[in-house]
């Protein structure tokens, strides 16, 4: 049965839902208002969902959402086929933050409220000359401060609940033998360029020189000139006093395209002119490490941090599933219909 978890990125949906909630105001004219600029219509007093006894707001949800998409995307505009996905994430996250701050009530959990005092007080030193910050400053304050108070005990329960002990060797070794492609010293490749470089901004024909120069260079390399003479004295790149010599590169480093080419060619081989975001390239292969696959010695300590990580999240994601199994969660699909598209979730019903 699937079930969508706090992950970092939906932690940091939840950060956004706390924004949301601030900026909404705390009166129902400053709500209406800010949804508006948000985008946000949905009725005063809708619900999105409840869980248990609590209300979730429509506004709540759609301001969230909203936020949200502004973050994650580059000028609001989500990707065909992405925006159902970031409905559920963003469902999920509120639905989860619902349960967690019960669960922080329940085990008394206080915040670090002199971590809060130092943050209020910088909102306050930012703001002070904002006249919608002194008209209802106070008002402002108040939501700020719940909404930080929160956060802080969330954080404290998240690192209480993530409380590991170190791992005896045996346990970091079965991790390092059931994990190995985690230990594994990735290929690298010495490389040497010779860049012409043009501004990204330059006109098409500045380009075509840039390839134009690039071919002739490389045909004088393949009739046997020297690599590193032409890097010295056509490269635009810091590495042209030594030869145009970069070094070795793990794979990544890279650009994808030009990953490709450099994968195509044995040591000693020159690319074909390669357009790249400087400019123009030529490279060459000058050596080939292959892959090796770490010893334990090499890795215990680190194998030993990701088993403690790997039983962190295990914990933390009991402890989610846990909550969800003790409520009833409904959603209001009809106004949210792609919710209920989502797929069925241990302790959810979706209403109409």
């Amino acid at each position: 049965m699937m079930r969508l978890q706090l992950t970092p990125r939906i932690a940091a949906a939840v950060r956004l839902v706390a924004c949301a909630i601030v900026f909404l105001g705390t009166s129902h004219a400053s709500a209406v208002i800010a949804a508006e600029r948000e985008g946000v219509d949905a009725a005063p007093g809708e619900a999105f969902a409840t869980v248990g006894k609590t209300v979730i707001s429509a506004q709540e949800y759609e301001a969230a959402l909203a936020m949200a998409v502004r973050r994650k995307y580059y000028h609001g505009r989500v990707p065909e086929g992405e925006l159902d996905a970031l409905r559920v994430e963003v469902a999920d996250s509120l639905i989860n933050r619902t349960l967690l701050l019960a669960e922080v009530k329940r085990r008394g959990i206080q915040p670090d409220r002199a971590a809060v005092k130092r943050t209020v007080a910088g909102y306050e030193q930012r703001y002070k000359q904002s006249a919608q910050w002194q008209r209802s400053g106070k008002e402002m304050l108040a939501a700020v401060t719940r909404q930080l108070e929160q956060q802080s005990q969330l954080e404290r329960l998240e690192a209480a609940v993530r409380t590991t002990p170190e791992p005896t060797e045996a346990q970091a070794l079965r991790y390092y033998e059931t994990h190995g492609d985690l230990f594994v010293e990735p290929e690298q490749v010495r490389l040497a360029v010779i860049l012409l470089r043009v501004d990204p901004a330059s006109p098409r024909i500045a380009w075509e020189k840039a390839v134009e120069e690039a071919t002739a260079i490389v045909t004088r390399l393949r009739k046997g000139a020297s690599f590193e003479e032409l890097a010295r004295l056509h490269s635009s790149d810091s590495s042209a006093e030594r030869g145009g010599d970069l070094g070795y590169l793990h794979r990544g480093m890279l650009p994808e395209g030009t990953q490709q080419v450099v994968d195509n060619l044995q040591p000693g081989r020159i690319s074909d002119p390669i357009r790249v975001l400087e400019g123009v390239a030529v490279v060459r292969v000058l050596d080939r490490k292959p892959a090796q696959q770490r010893t334990f010695d090499e890795v215990r300590d680190r194998a030993g941090d990701l088993w403690r990580r790997e039983q962190a999240d295990t914990q933390w994601h009991r402890l989610i599933d846990a909550l969800r199994a003790t409520v009833t969660i409904r959603i209001n699909t009809a106004r949210y219909p792609a919710l209920a598209q989502a797929g069925t979730h241990e302790g959810r019903e979706t209403t109409p």
